[in-house]
């Protein structure tokens, strides 16, 4: 079975009421094309996810950027996986980069939210990444290798996760791994997927790249094998006018239309 190609936009924390209804506007009037070919998710801020939820396509699906480990309660400033789902949120990006650093979540920790937020529904994009020591250092397949293994070890499926390989060093940065450097490890965490997984897993499950990805490198990381879409961040918007629709358009233009058979093609894992 194929694999969809996967565009997610991780808005972070930007925008105005009015700045997002801007941009879910242009993204209604966008030509793309079905969502049997590729499928787009936007991850807005939590204040604006009713929002956007309520004025986005159908075809086009919302993320939140984070939930809480378990259920609700005592936890002043989280949100749950329960009240994403009685928002309706089918989605949620889980280990992201900035909260492994900025707020120390663990391997293990992580893996803890992503079993959750699965048992209660949601479909998770769970982020892995090495920083630039340890890329420096040769260990970004240790690194990530455990990242992914404390979600493994948490999980029964992988049926609802995407996998997003994000390298720290480029998030923000302006730098971009190469293609050959982004379809090195997306391959090599295809294989660990196939040696502890199983191979229905390792032909099946997505996985995508964020990282510095633009309008101008896009085309050529989404020929790689093993590239199975992006997450993409600061290139989703323009923070000075918050026009998040600019590359997100280019993106969806130059790699679907102009690379189609690439990934709408039939990829077994041999």
């Amino acid at each position: 079975m194929g694999r969809k190609f996967f565009v997610g936009g991780n808005w972070k924390c930007n925008g105005t009421v009015e700045e997002v209804k801007k941009i879910v506007t242009v993204l209604n009037e966008a030509e793309v094309p079905s969502e049997d070919i590729v499928e787009v998710v936007v991850s807005p801020p939590f204040v604006f996810l009713p929002l956007v939820k309520s004025l986005l396509r159908s075809d086009f699906q919302v993320a939140a950027q984070n939930c809480w480990i378990r259920k609700g309660g005592a936890f002043t400033g989280e949100i749950s996986a329960e009240m994403l789902v009685n928002l309706g949120i089918p989605w949620v990006i889980l280990g992201h980069s900035e909260r492994r650093s900025l707020l120390a979540e663990s391997n293990e920790f992580v893996g803890d939210k992503v079993a959750y937020a699965l048992s209660q529904g949601l479909k998770v994009i769970a982020c892995v990444g090495e920083t630039l020591e340890q890329r420096e250092s040769g260990s970004t397949m240790a690194v990530v290798a455990a990242q992914t293994k404390a979600i493994a070890e948490k999980v029964s499926s992988w049926d609802n996760i995407v996998l997003a390989y994000e390298p720290v060093w480029a998030i923000g940065t302006g730098k971009v791994a190469t293609p050959a450097q982004a379809q090195e490890v997306h391959c090599e965490l295809r294989k660990w997927l196939h040696d502890n997984a199983g191979d229905e897993v390792a032909a099946s499950t997505r996985i995508i790249y964020g990282g510095s990805v633009n309008g101008a490198n896009c085309k050529e990381l989404a020929t790689q094998l093993d590239v199975d879409g992006f997450l993409v961040g600061g290139a989703s918007l323009k923070v000075w006018l918050f026009i998040a629709y600019e590359l997100y358009i280019i993106i969806i233009y130059l790699v679907i239309f102009q690379t189609l058979e690439t990934y709408a093609r039939l990829i077994h894992f041999p």
